[in-house]
């Protein structure tokens, strides 16, 4: 009986290539890798031709989906190379770690929003010494305590890089191993010996002593079960505690202790490159996913091959680059690798080689060759066959249905909802907002003639942890269309606030979830009928507006919402006066913009009855003196633009409004209401023009410096040609003053600054006071 164990680096080409021939020599009849028991269920899926790499082990709790972790595989991990060949040669393969079903397994579960999964291992190279400290400085000599100081501090890579010499620990690997293409037994078990020899200074936290503990508890029994010669593919750091299988007592007292695990499923999802790099924060990755896709893959020639991608990589990008820059650069990797004592040029070399002949020294460039080339875009598939949730199952038959495509880089979508197939991918994606998942986020774009109701625009990008999103919103139903009605109604039935009920009745039509639009309407009528929130009813009408105006657009029925529609503006209408009393400055301003929406609401549903009713409400608005002036004026304005008042009873108003009795801030408040974001009124009505100047030119300098600021925020409302127009309507006014009324010309030029003030722009002096009529005001 003999039990081989290969101490591997987690995502190593070299350290694959060597799995690979090292089982190839061997020939056992069992393998065994580091992996959740949960998964053997799923491991003959490796080698499906549907199934590409990288994808994760997705593994989770039966009874709580949301705990759950991955564990990726690349086609250059040593673990997915020793199961491939396993399959191969019909050789019974499983996975030893201890269950992930542990509590004890939490640590792994908790980053699963940065992508981090599976074990936070010790063989993933961290340090925080800069890498650009030369690789070959002379390699300082370390006692016991200062070597048990150096792994306390860092990881076994890191520390062993430091011992060396090495940057840090990926670099330190790279060079020996990964880069090398390969390594022999002798180089496993110096591999081994050098781990052993770090662990005597270690301390082996209580989760690795279990975990090694399962591993051995798993050896043991698949020689209790006959097989004489089995191959361990394990992380280097574990490699000599799995070596001796002597303390079995000591290993099942240790395990008996945990209990039992919780019941956990696992299957394949896709996952990406992007994910297995270690600044996705996953505990075990790499620095360079495509760098060792590349090494994997390239036998010969290493240098040359990648700056060929390099430089097909820079003509994409619209970035010129000739053949003759990129041979030179391939001989200065090669002469660098060769300078350093390297056999073949590793990435630090072809990238300096690159920054010092393709980029001129600009690391601008060089960052689409770390996206496209050094960390990748590559994302996995995952076969149908493969059992997976019903929901997630159902969105891979849509989304290839539909014609979307998986990427971890940004797509953008153009959306035209007259044809079937973009009208169903709007659906799929406002269904799978309203579950949660934030596949597609909605764009506000104007792209020419093209942009109008019929179009919608999309940001994608694909995030593996969507896969564990999408199990956990099984529970809602086991197609999307049914979870994502499912969840709208827990959603409403969940809710008493007004503004979330409409916000999500908004949302379900653009979803195509008629039965779910259905609760939430009874559901938003219950809450209607009791609410004695004004403002809240008001908020609530212009998205039920919109569903109303827009529905027929995306072949959904809005007529479910009329009634709710025809009962609220009908308490709104009644209501209002209510509503507006007693209000604060700020108040007042908030409720002027909710009487704006209700007016482009019924604008937008267009019912002659609805807008009678509401004209009606605020022209008694406008004349209630006990209402925020604030409120008054806009009243009137609306009124005057929807020519219900006329000019001339517009002008009474205003007049009241303004007059010597009435407070300055009132009369202020009036006037922003009446003027908001657009003064073209005064251009074109000279009577209101008379009496907003005459109103200003009256008050008395403290109640001027009370209100200036106010009439100011207005002004600064209108576009700049409205000003400059205002100004010099002013300036004609004042002038035509002076000869009407026979006021002094002295007179007529102090009103300038005033309306200066006002107006926020430089206006000339008229010269009537015998001025030169060209200096500023």
């Amino acid at each position: 009986m003999t039990v081989t164990v290969l101490g591997v680096r987690h995502h190593g080409p070299g350290s694959a290539k060597s799995v690979r021939d090292e089982l190839r020599r061997l020939v056992p009849d069992c393998v065994l890798v580091e992996g959740p028991p949960e998964a053997d269920g799923i491991l003959g899926a490796i080698g499906d031709p549907g199934l590409k790499p990288p994808v994760a082990m997705l593994v989770y709790a039966a009874d709580n989906p949301e705990a759950a972790t991955f564990y990726p595989l690349a086609r250059f991990s040593p673990e997915w190379q020793a199961i491939l060949w396993a399959n191969e040669a019909a050789v019974p393969v499983r996975c030893i770690d201890l269950s992930s079903g542990f509590a004890i397994r939490r640590r792994s579960r908790v980053p699963r929003t940065a992508a981090a999964a599976g074990t936070d291992d010790p063989d993933a190279p961290r340090t925080d010494r800069d890498p650009d400290v030369d690789a070959e400085q002379e390699s300082p000599e370390l006692d016991d305590a200062a070597l048990a100081e150096l792994l306390r501090r860092l990881d076994p890579m890191a520390a062993l890089a430091e011992i060396t010499g090495d940057a840090d620990g990926e670099r330190f690997w790279d060079r020996l191993v990964e880069s090398r293409g390969g390594h022999t037994a002798e180089a496993f078990a110096a591999i081994a010996d050098a781990m052993a020899s770090l662990r005597e200074h270690a301390e082996i936290d209580d989760e690795t002593s279990l975990r090694e503990a399962a591993m051995r508890r798993q050896v043991r029994a698949a020689v209790k079960a006959g097989a004489q010669n089995v191959v361990v593919v394990c992380g280097a750091w574990h490699a000599p505690a799995l070596m001796d299988l002597r303390a079995a007592t000591a290993d099942e007292k240790a395990l008996k202790a945990l209990g039992k695990p919780e019941k956990m499923t696992a299957t394949w999802v896709p996952w990406t490159y992007g994910r297995l790099a270690a600044e996705s924060g996953y505990g075990a990755g790499i620095a360079s996913p495509g760098w060792y896709e590349h090494l994997w893959s390239t036998e010969d020639a290493v240098a040359a091959t990648f700056l060929a991608k390099a430089g097909r990589a820079f003509r994409k990008a619209d970035l010129p680059t000739s053949s003759a820059h990129l041979i030179e650069a391939a001989r200065l990797a090669d002469a660098l690798a060769a300078m350093r004592g390297r056999r073949t040029p590793i990435l630090e070399d072809i990238v300096e080689a690159m920054r010092a002949v393709v980029t001129d020294g600009s690391d601008v460039p060089l960052a689409i060759v770390r996206r496209e080339l050094i960390i990748g875009t590559r994302i996995g598939r995952v076969p149908d066959s493969v059992p997976t949730a019903p929901l997630a199952a159902d969105f891979e038959r849509q989304r290839k249905r539909l014609r979307l495509r998986l990427a971890e880089a940004e797509q953008s979508l153009d959306l035209d909802l007259r044809t079937e197939t973009d009208l169903g991918r709007s659906h799929l994606l406002h269904r799978l907002a309203i579950l949660g998942i934030g596949w597609g986020t909605p764009r506000r774009e104007r792209l020419g003639s093209g942009a109008g109701t019929f179009h919608e625009f999309w940001k994608l990008v694909w995030k593996p942890e969507f896969a564990v999103e999408l199990i956990v919103a099984s529970r809602y139903g086991n197609t999307i269309d049914r979870a994502a009605a499912g969840k709208a109604t827990e959603l409403g039935a969940a809710t008493d606030r007004l503004a979330a009920l409409t916000e999500l009745l908004e949302r379900v039509p653009l979803a195509s979830l008629p039965e779910a639009a259905a609760a939430i309407v009874a559901r938003l009528g219950e809450v209607a009928a009791v609410a004695a929130d004004g403002p809240a009813l008001m908020a609530a009408l212009p998205p039920l507006a919109r569903v109303l105006r827009y529905g027929n657009v995306r072949g959904t029925d809005g007529g479910m919402v009329r009634g709710i529609v025809d009962a609220t503006v009908e308490r709104v209408c009644v209501g209002l006066a209510a509503a507006c009393s007693s209000l604060d400055a700020d108040a007042a301003d908030a409720m002027a913009r909710l009487i704006d929406g209700v007016t482009a609401s019924l604008a937008v549903l267009d019912d002659a009855g609805h807008r009678a009713a509401w004209q009606a409400t605020l022209r008694d608005l406008a004349t209630n003196e006990s209402i925020a002036g604030l409120v008054r004026g806009r009243a009137c304005r609306i009124l005057l633009d929807e020519r219900v008042l006329a000019s001339e009873d517009v002008e009474a108003e205003m007049g009241r409004s303004l007059s010597p009795v009435a407070e300055p801030a009132e009369a202020a408040g009036f006037v922003e209401g009446f003027l908001r974001d657009s003064g073209l009124v005064l251009l074109h009505d000279a009577a209101l023009f008379g009496v907003l100047d005459a109103w200003v030119a009256g008050l008395d300098p403290e109640a001027f410096t009370a209100v200036l600021p106010l009439l100011r925020r207005t002004v600064g409302t209108f576009p700049a040609p409205e000003r400059r127009a205002l100004g010099e309507r002013a300036k004609g006014v004042s002038r035509r003053s002076t000869v009407l009324t026979g006021f002094d010309e002295a007179a007529a030029d102090r009103v300038l600054p005033v309306l200066s003030l006002i107006l926020g722009i430089d206006l000339p002096a008229s010269g009537l006071a015998g001025g030169a009529g060209d200096t500023a005001a």
